[in-house]
């Protein structure tokens, strides 16, 4: 009797074992996936901060760049000058807030750069380390309506708990679209006298089976057409004329420049042709002011070939 007792008592106690050891283990298992989960969410955290990171850079890029237009228009208004390289002053108005060592005022506050402090201030109160360094910046325009900021950026965020890191390079772009903004050409052509902001024409047909009225309408208004033959935005803060793929013009309303006293003369009232040394013949069109003229190229594009 003694001897099956013992054997109960080791089985209970093997059992006992047993249940304590998958207690144990289920026990140890049960913080692993804790501690797991915990670090799953701050890793979807970080990723989180990141993309937003991203997202704020795309914008700030596009608010520095929107203000260094202008504030490279307003320089060009004060010098009577246009740019000699509108790509690299974009670019040192971005990252300087200067033109040529200039300060600008219209930067305060808005350089890019200066962005990283807040950034790394505002990571601090997520408990995280935060810096990004802006390795290259680029201007660009690929279409006739807008700019394009491309910034190189390298990232750098981490955990204060060690529990995860991010260490990479981006290439962030940031589009500012370029209507609204003044054309430098009518600036530097009429010493400041006539201002034409850049706004896409509505009117297009110009001319339906010889009705002119959206062509009054259009030169009336002084709007802006894509066109191949002209010069882009980037072109025009720095006063070249040839012909660019992502070209923009508008026909010159010559009764504004009149009434300020600038002399007129009998051409082409395509902007960049009106206000350059261009001799192309111009052409009166019929039903359109006496002072309206378009060259040859221009007939087809504004639909006025069967009215000269």
């Amino acid at each position: 009797m003694e001897m099956i007792s013992n054997k109960k008592g080791i089985f209970f106690t093997i059992i006992a074992i047993t249940l304590l050891s998958f207690f144990l283990i289920s026990f140890s298992f049960y913080f692993i996936i804790q501690d797991r989960s915990a670090i799953n969410r701050r890793i979807t955290t970080l990723n989180n901060f990141v993309f937003s990171l991203e997202e704020d850079i795309s914008r700030q890029g596009y608010i520095s760049g929107y203000r260094a237009i202008l504030s490279l228009e307003d320089y060009i208004t004060s010098t009577g000058s246009f740019l000699e390289d509108a790509e690299d002053s974009i670019r040192e108005t971005i990252l300087n807030g200067t033109i040529k060592n200039e300060t600008l005022n219209l930067m305060e506050g808005y350089k890019l750069p200066e962005l990283n402090s807040r950034i790394s201030e505002f990571g601090n109160k997520m408990n995280l380390i935060v810096n990004y360094s802006l390795k290259n910046i680029s201007v660009t325009q690929d279409d006739p309506w807008n700019i394009n900021i491309e910034m190189e950026i390298q990232i750098f965020v981490k955990d204060k708990s060690d529990l995860a890191s991010w260490n990479k390079t981006e290439r962030i772009s940031s589009v500012i679209e370029i209507i609204n903004f003044e054309d430098p050409f009518y600036i530097i052509n009429t010493n400041g006298l006539i201002v034409n902001k850049i706004i896409q024409t509505p009117y297009e047909p110009f001319v339906s089976e010889k009705n002119i009225s959206n062509l009054l309408l259009h030169v009336n208004n002084s709007y802006y057409i894509a066109s191949p033959l002209a010069p882009s935005f980037l072109d025009r803060l720095e006063g070249k004329t040839g012909a660019n793929a992502n070209g923009i013009e508008s026909l010159v309303y010559l009764p504004d420049l009149s009434s300020q006293g600038l002399i007129i003369h009998e051409k082409s009232v395509v902007d960049y042709i009106y206000f350059s040394n261009s001799e192309e013949e111009p052409y009166l069109i019929e039903g359109m002011p006496s002072w309206f003229r378009l060259d040859e190229p221009h007939l087809d594009i504004y639909g006025a070939r069967d009215l000269i």
